[in-house]
């Protein structure tokens, strides 16, 4: 990187419910963790915000203990990282062209908001129109879905995707519980769609949009996103 301290937003969820099964969910905390890390420890400035801003709801499953990494446990003795995160900014008062990159984490939350938030389709409709990557790992390529090129083409149209896919969809039991399936909705939209193995570390690039299939592809992604820093 140069000199210049570069600056990458994380755009987080705001939606805490789980469809109707009367469960919570929100983000993944692993999926924002890591890649934080990742970005913070290479002096990369990075921003938070969410479309209702403050404290973005964590994904009670993914405080458990089978989904603990070595970021995670940084992330639970990092008061300082918690204090940020329970003051997002909201979404609609931060501009794109303040950051270098946006980035995406996943948990189920943005099947239901950040997909079709006015605020987050324009900002990364304007990082793409300013040639800047967009990253997003997970259930976080939904927030592409509404999101359109210049020539108001789908932005996923005939751009390697990969996502969440509908094996790992199945294998957590929410098939019938998410609004849409995001393999089958990132396919519907012209999106050249592949995935790895279940839980397997999976990321692809095209153009400018880096995304990752599930947890395990978070470090990749952000590691993919800084070379491009």
């Amino acid at each position: 990187m140069s000199d210049m301290a570069k600056n990458v937003l994380f755009v987080l969820t705001s939606h805490g419910k789980l469809g109707n099964s009367g469960e919570k969910t929100g983000f993944w905390i692993e999926e924002f963790a890591s890649p934080y890390y990742v970005l913070a420890d290479a002096g990369v400035s990075i921003t938070l915000a969410s479309p209702m801003g403050g404290q973005p709801p964590i994904d009670p499953k993914s405080e458990l203990p089978d989904f603990q990494t070595e970021a995670t446990g940084r992330f639970n003795k990092d008061t300082e990282l918690q204090h940020k995160l329970a003051n997002t900014f909201k979404l609609g008062d931060v501009h794109f062209k303040d950051f270098d990159a946006v980035f995406y984490p996943g948990g189920h939350g943005p099947l239901w908001d950040l997909v079709k938030d006015s605020d987050s389709i324009a900002m990364i409709e304007g990082f793409i129109a300013s040639n800047k990557p967009v990253a997003a790992v997970c259930h976080a390529p939904a927030v592409l879905l509404n999101a359109k090129t210049t020539d108001s083409q789908s932005l996923v149209a005939n751009r390697k995707v990969t996502g969440f896919s509908n094996s790992e969809e199945a294998a957590v039991g929410l098939t019938t519980i998410v609004p849409f399936l995001l393999e089958d909705e990132l396919v519907a939209k012209g999106g050249l769609y592949a995935s790895a193995d279940d839980w397997t570390p999976y990321v692809l690039e095209d153009g400018l949009l880096i995304t990752g299939q599930n947890p395990a592809s978070s470090e990749e992604v952000a590691r993919r996103l800084l070379s491009r820093l």
